[in-house]
């Protein structure tokens, strides 16, 4: 399949509202459902996985004098029916999703705010301005399936409801939640029936099944006035006795708390909003992240490298502390889970710099509270643990060899970051001994070393800190690639250094404790930003090296094949800036990043980060609409380094 770099959709924009618990609600701002993904209520059965796609859409229509406009807009195998969009004529992402409907001389304002630690959602309608009365119809398109499915005609389903004091309830499936619809002082028309054919153009880009059938029951009327407000409840729970509007309010007030202490407007502001949509429970009283949205679920490395800036940078203290100490309790042999199964079986621990993320998580933790107490008391035996594993050899062939490199790897596994596979061909494999995971391996053992000595373990201590001067000695032996003039990516098995220019290195200057510095470091940064560095993020491969991809989309093997081939990864720019600042001291050259990268989050999912980019101009969003680790690095650095966005660029223009 030929790859598009031009390709965008009707209402490219998209908009994304979550709940605390892995679910959401979502859409494009036109209205327009392009993905699998996009429903009103998303719910998360099982926090924060067993996700159900339950309400899809909720399509409104204006009724005045025998006249009527449709306000939805849907993609029917590519004809676009309605055309609602044309009607709402402004958007916005402040503290909720906002829009604002004009026809004639009617206004409407209609928010959507999803009630954190409920699979609740709730639609505030405010008539602006109206000339007289008239009437507005809604149209539930109900699905009720997995999140990742798609639901198509069938006899099974279920057309019993009832409709009571304005709450409709129902359940389509045995096996699936109960539905509950709250429209104050409405009628119901019943009126079931199948919708066929709705078509999600991102699917079909991404090469996968790209219709659907939805199921409405009939419409809700309501009568309206100008000054009128409304509420719409979507939800797994009976809305019956429960104030909306007072549901709201609470939302919105538990929001606003949350950029108290952070400056009235500006970047660090729109990133602590999106930062809150990672935070979710896990089980009846844990914390984790969720690595990214529409698909993931919660991954260690992701959850490790997101929570300095997810929790710490946003003053979040509580939270980080839940997550530490969550994970801490599923080490295994000396490993933390690479990710959690999104249907209940046990964790998966394919990974080697997931556990060692850990200990940088931890260190910032200490940096941010000075809480030695529970990091001594609490985690310290579950680092002892990961250090002596790491020495001893655990999962994968993970173990510490006589120069004190950290080995990782058997044939078939992807265990690095740069984890794409197709069935049993390994993309990027990086078998051996992959130089990030040195930096990380160095900075676990000075971290141990340093909790070990404040633990009244002096010896220990030191004999911890003699390994960690052993790797860097060889590090420095081993790693630097003269001819090129920066880091090898990987010494493989055999003892085969592997020159590819790719963004790991940086790891290796911007980590607590560094292995490079002085002009070695210099010149390394300089070739990362010459030939990696984007407006969006760092390049995973070098566009001269023949394996790289200009375009990341189409097909599975297209994209698998492609994901860390040059493909840019937005969180890798919070190493960059360390580096700027380590390096250089620059900090006009950071802020710049900083300025430059402004423009993303009104494109792509409005207020959030994008996972990845296309690797050459216009660096076109793609992969996860809202990626934790791309929101966080840059929130840890923007706090760190004080870099409030003071002159945004367009890097379209630049280009």
């Amino acid at each position: 399949m030929e790859q598009d770099s031009e390709f965008v959709p009707l209402g490219a924009v998209e908009w994304l509202e979550t709940n605390g618990l892995g679910g959401w609600s979502s859409s494009t701002v036109s209205g327009c459902h392009t993905r699998r993904y996009h429903g009103l209520l998303v719910a998360a059965t099982d926090p924060p996985t067993g996700r159900m796609m339950l309400v899809s859409k909720l399509d409104e229509t204006i009724h005045r004098e025998g006249e009527r406009w449709e306000l939805g807009t849907n993609d029917y195998d590519g004809v676009i029916h309605p055309r609602g969009y044309g009607y709402w004529s402004h958007f916005c992402r402040n503290l909720h999703p906002e829009f604002v409907c004009t026809i004639d001389d009617i206004q409407i304002r209609k928010s959507v705010v999803m009630i954190h630690g409920e699979n609740t959602v709730i639609i505030r309608y405010e008539v602006l301005d109206a000339g007289g009365p008239f009437e507005m119809s809604l149209l539930p398109l109900l699905g009720s399936r997995g999140y990742h499915n798609l639901t198509f005609a069938n006899d099974a389903i279920r057309r019993e409801y009832e409709f009571d004091g304005g709450v409709f309830r129902t359940r389509l499936y045995d096996a699936t939640p109960e539905v509950f619809i709250g429209v104050g002082r409405s009628s119901f028309e019943a009126d079931p029936c199948w919708y066929y054919g709705f078509h999600y153009a991102v699917e079909e880009y991404r090469g996968l099944e790209c219709r659907e059938d939805l199921f409405s029951p009939g419409r809700f009327r309501v009568g309206l006035r100008r000054g009128d407000v409304f509420h719409v409840s979507l939800s797994t729970e009976n809305p019956e006795g429960r104030d909306p509007a007072l549901l709201v309010g609470k939302e919105l007030g538990r929001r606003q708390q949350l950029m108290d202490h952070l400056p009235v407007a500006g970047m660090a502001r729109r990133l602590a909003m999106a930062a809150d949509q990672f935070i979710v429970r896990r089980g009846v009283t844990g914390r984790t992240v969720i690595a990214g949205y529409h698909w993931f679920t919660d991954w260690g490395r992701d959850t490790m490298i997101s929570l300095p800036g997810l929790c710490l940078s946003t003053g979040r203290f509580a939270e980080a502390k839940s997550i530490l100490t969550s994970f801490a309790e599923v080490i295994s042999q000396g490993m933390l889970p690479n990710r959690f199964p999104d249907n209940g079986e046990p964790p998966e621990y394919n990974n080697v710099d997931g556990t060692l993320w850990y200990f940088i998580a931890v260190h910032h933790y200490l940096e941010a509270t000075g809480d030695r107490e529970f990091v001594l008391a609490e985690l310290l035996p579950g680092l002892k643990q990961i250090v002596d594993w790491h020495f001893r050899g655990t999962r994968y062939n993970i173990h510490v060899e006589g120069d004190g490199l950290l080995f990782a790897g058997e044939r078939g596994q992807q265990l690095t970051w740069m984890d794409a596979r197709i069935g049993d061909w390994v993309v990027t494999p990086r078998m051996g001994r992959p130089v990030e995971v040195q930096a990380l391996w160095y900075n676990a053992l000075c971290i141990f070393s340093r909790l070990l000595d404040w633990n009244g373990q002096g010896e220990d201590s030191r004999i911890v800190g003699l390994q960690a001067e052993r790797l860097k000695r060889s590090f420095g032996d081993e790693f630097w690639y003269a001819d090129g003039g920066w880091l090898y990516d990987v010494i493989d098995e055999e003892g085969r250094p592997d020159g590819t220019l790719r963004p790991n290195q940086l790891f290796a200057l911007s980590l607590p404790y560094p292995l490079v510095t002085g002009e070695r470091a210099s010149k390394i940064l300089s070739v990362v930003e010459e030939r990696l560095y984007t407006p969006v993020g760092l390049r995973s491969l070098d566009a001269r090296d023949p394996r790289y991809a200009p375009v990341y989309g189409g097909n599975g093997f297209h994209r698998d094949s492609t994901y860390h081939q040059g493909t840019v990864w937005s969180w890798l720019l919070g190493a960059y800036v360390d580096c700027l600042m380590r390096v250089r001291g620059n900090r006009r050259e950071a802020q710049a990043v900083i300025d430059r990268f402004a423009y993303h989050l009104d494109e792509g999912c409005a207020g959030s980060v994008a996972e990845i980019f296309d690797a050459e101009p216009p660096h076109r969003p793609r992969g996860c609409v809202a990626q934790a680790w791309g929101v966080a690095e840059l929130l840890r650095v923007i706090q760190a380094y004080d870099l409030t966005q003071r002159n945004p660029v367009d890097p379209h223009r630049e280009a």
